[in-house]
């Protein structure tokens, strides 16, 4: 194994979905899963993921699905209010790992949640460039591509030279491990309910 392509969200930086339903509900829309199931189904979430919707065009969206007299920042507020911490621990791992391998970054996200995330890892780790601490990193919402789809795998991989055979994905959602063998890579799933990244890690062999 030459590359370790990791994602991001569950596997690095701890993630609540339900926090953002809570806070939208505090809001006084206690329905927000039943929108955020119609708003899946507009491909609302795809298309911010993609890049294909702006910050404005999302916040207009919600808007409509929740109220008009929501304001920026509390959607933002809102829709971050998943994003959780990145232990140290974690950090450390990928500095091991990269003393072996080539480590690549590669996550589902979209341009309100960049900023927000970067933020809370320059506060809390002091860290001001995420990015560098990878070989690589890729957002689908600057590439325009997002897992599971094949491309989205084999255009990171490309831009760094490395095999797909040669190559270990880890990922905590199960559908984007198989778009990752899909694509020929090796991938494992990472069960939250049973360990973190750096149990998989170990229990794996990947580090000394």
């Amino acid at each position: 194994m030459d590359t370790i392509l990791l994602d991001l969200g569950g596997v690095l930086i701890d993630v609540d979905y339900h926090a953002t339903a809570r806070a939208f509900r505090e809001l006084e829309h206690p329905d927000f899963e039943r929108l955020y199931s119609k708003a899946q189904q507009d491909h609302l979430f795809d298309g911010f993921e993609t890049g294909a919707l702006s910050p404005a065009e999302f916040r207009d969206r919600i808007r409509q699905l929740l109220g008009p007299t929501l304001s920026d920042a509390t959607i933002d507020a809102s829709w971050n209010a998943m994003l959780g911490s990145v232990p140290p621990e974690r950090i450390a791992l990928v500095e091991r790992l990269k003393e072996r391998y080539q480590v690549l970054l590669l996550s589902n996200t979209n341009a309100i949640h960049v900023p927000a995330f970067e933020a809370i890892v320059a506060v809390q780790n002091g860290i001001t460039d995420f990015k560098g601490l990878f070989h690589g990193a890729y957002y689908s919402c600057e590439i325009g591509l997002r897992k599971p789809d094949a491309a989205s795998f084999l255009h990171v991989l490309e831009r760094h030279g490395a095999d797909p055979s040669r190559t270990l994905f880890i990922d905590d959602s199960i559908q984007h491990v198989h778009g990752a063998r899909n694509a020929g890579l090796y991938a494992e799933h990472l069960e939250l309910a049973q360990e973190d990244v750096i149990g998989l890690v170990a229990r794996l062999g990947l580090v000394g």
